[in-house]
């Protein structure tokens, strides 16, 4: 069909428009120094870049890119893309500044780019499923299925490796994320993998089967890649941040809001843990969900407490006389109105009114997730006991509003060392410790396995139900 002379006028307009804008894209990123706007490429993975369960950004290098950013007062703008070969040639092409994917400095090297500092190490795991037997070396690999992920790191340490071994072989995984990994070698997919250790620190849990056989070659440094011809200022800006944070702790501080909790669980807790969901856990969703109407309180976390207490037994019993799913004493029960601790829906909503106003007796300044975790600990062994541990935090060199420091001072309650600082005398400091830890582990769990309660979006439902019924 012919195109009339103005159809074909919009057309090239749009495509002009088109072509303007996809230049754009592809122009170099002025410096940040001079634009205020730090431009980052990661890789959506559990230690680099993810979005958390309230639907913000997070993740490891998130946060201390974040940080950074923060600190010359410019903004982010995000970049996301799944091979790290993707960010390698935005940075050529200086699309973005600086790219975050758990990057070796050799592989930042070799592919000549700026590596930044050293932010960390991390060793090469090879996992296998401990139902097998154990590898204990490289040469128990040879003849194994083996698999590692593209732009890993770790191609080079396996070909040292089969010079030794000849048999050893592999297959390299393109586009594949860690867990992706550990998904095809828990299927069986694979006798074993390598992987690093903050990626599998992170997923642990989820695969509670997997096991770590042994470590391969050298820790690996992870750094920051910068654009070649960078500017002198960024990467002399860079590395004072770097050593400003690896000084003040900041790193270890945010380490330990993402994997501070991770090894406490053995396997038979994750896999005891994972057979009881589907049996106990349907009855009691709602009064989870209706528990986090009241308090706003994600019920996800409000049902790992409930775990940790009782393992969800609404007639559970200890012998100092708490009892219930939540665990209530008759002091907090009273105080809560809760007239039979054994009624799940009672000891479900009291246990979550009981933690909301423990998170509201803190100091407004403690941001989240700290605030959370300290409140764990005070319902476990009360805020008298929790302050006695800010305090011991404190008389530490430790900063008692920060879970990291917090969690390293509660042991202290049961000893003489600081009994100076303890107003409220002896307490069972690290069994506070366990319970949020665990907390933190069976909330992970639950985050991967049930969706989100919405009041408002389920109210919708409701509605739009009754009037279909009408």
């Amino acid at each position: 069909m012919p195109v009339s002379m103005k159809t074909a006028g919009l057309l090239r307009a749009a495509a002009l428009a088109l072509s303007l804008a996809l230049g754009a894209c592809s122009q170099p990123a002025p410096p940040p120094e001079v634009s205020g706007e730090l431009n980052v490429g990661v890789r959506n993975a559990p230690a680099t870049y993810f979005t958390d369960q309230q639907g913000e950004p997070a993740g490891f290098e998130h946060d201390l890119i974040r940080a950074f950013a923060q600190a010359q007062g410019w903004s982010v703008d995000w970049v996301e893309e799944d091979r790290r070969e993707t960010l390698f040639e935005m940075l050529d092409s200086h699309r973005i500044h600086l790219a975050a994917a758990i990057l070796p400095r050799p592989v930042v090297k070799d592919r000549h780019l700026i590596a930044g500092p050293t932010l960390f190490e991390t060793p090469i795991h090879v996992v296998y499923r401990s139902d097998d037997k154990a590898p204990r070396s490289a040469a128990d690999l040879a003849g194994k299925r083996v698999a590692l992920l593209a732009g890993s790191g770790h191609l080079p340490v396996l070909m040292r490796e089969k010079r030794k071994h000849p048999r050893l072989s592999w297959v390299i995984l393109e586009r594949a994320w860690p867990e992706e990994l550990l998904a095809q070698l828990d299927a069986g997919e694979y006798d074993a993998v390598l992987i690093n250790g903050m990626d599998f620190d992170a997923l642990r849990n989820a695969y509670p089967r997997l096991a770590v056989a042994f470590d391969l070659g050298e820790p690996q440094q992870i750094v920051w890649a910068l654009a070649p011809r960078s500017s002198r200022a960024l990467q002399n800006t860079l590395a004072r941040f770097v050593e400003q944070v690896q000084r003040d702790g900041t790193i270890k501080r945010v380490y330990e809001r993402y994997f501070g909790h991770v090894r406490r669980l053995g396997m038979q807790d994750v896999l005891g843990f994972l057979q009881r969901r589907p049996q106990r856990l349907p009855a009691l969703r709602t009064h989870f969900h209706e528990a986090q109407t009241l308090t706003g309180i994600d019920w996800r976390l409000l049902a790992a407490i409930g775990y940790q207490e009782s393992q969800w037994d609404a007639s559970a019993t200890s012998p100092t006389g708490v009892r219930g799913l939540m665990m209530l004493t008759s002091e907090t029960a009273d105080r809560l109105g809760v007239n039979n601790r054994l009624d799940a829906r009672q000891s479900i909503l009291g246990g979550a009114r009981y933690l909301a106003l423990l998170k509201d007796a803190l100091p407004a300044r403690i941001a989240e997730p700290d605030r959370t975790w300290l409140a764990l600990a005070a319902y476990n062994q009360g805020m008298g006991h929790l302050e006695d541990a800010r305090r011991i935090a404190q008389a530490r060199g430790g900063d008692p509003d920060n879970w990291v420091d917090v969690k390293e001072a509660l042991p202290h309650l049961s000893r003489s060392t600081y009994a100076a600082a303890m107003k409220y005398g002896y307490a069972r400091g690290f069994e506070a410790l366990s319970f949020a830890e665990n907390i933190r582990n069976y909330y992970d769990i639950l985050v991967r396995l049930e969706p989100a309660y919405d009041a408002l979006l389920r109210l919708g439902r409701g509605s739009d139900e009754k009037a279909r019924s009408d």
